[in-house]
Parts: C-alpha cells; structure tokens; sequence
C-alpha cells in the first residue's frame, strides 16, 4: 500500500468519525438549557433592578421628549 493510499485511508476513517458525532446529546441539551435559563434570570435580575429601571426611564423619556 503506498503512502498515498494510506493517507487517503486515513482521511476516509476521519471524516467518517466525524459523520457519526454530530449534534448534542441529551445531556448535553439539558446542561445548555439549564445555563441559558440561569443567565436569563440573571440578566432578569439586572434590568428589574431600581438603579437599571430609573436609568432605562430615563432614557426613554429622554426619547420621547426630543425636539426635531
């Protein structure tokens, strides 16, 4: 067998491993579900608080009372 063949070979096994691993597995589902929803309340959390809704007002305020 020449060292083409065996490269080609090879390849062959690689890109067949790499066909036969795709997408996520449950688990791995589960443990990125459970950290968008962790950094969802987080990022709840934050833009509910007093100092990040008094700033959001008044920014929108500030836009609704622009001259033009």
């Amino acid at each position: 067998m020449g060292m083409m063949q065996k490269i080609m070979t090879w390849m062959r096994g690689v890109a067949r491993k790499i066909r036969a691993d795709t997408g996520m597995t449950t688990s791995e589902y589960a443990v990125g579900t459970i950290a968008a929803c962790a950094f969802a309340a987080v990022l709840y959390k934050v833009v509910t608080s007093a100092p990040v809704m008094a700033q959001l007002q008044s920014l929108l305020k500030g836009a609704l009372d622009a001259k033009f």
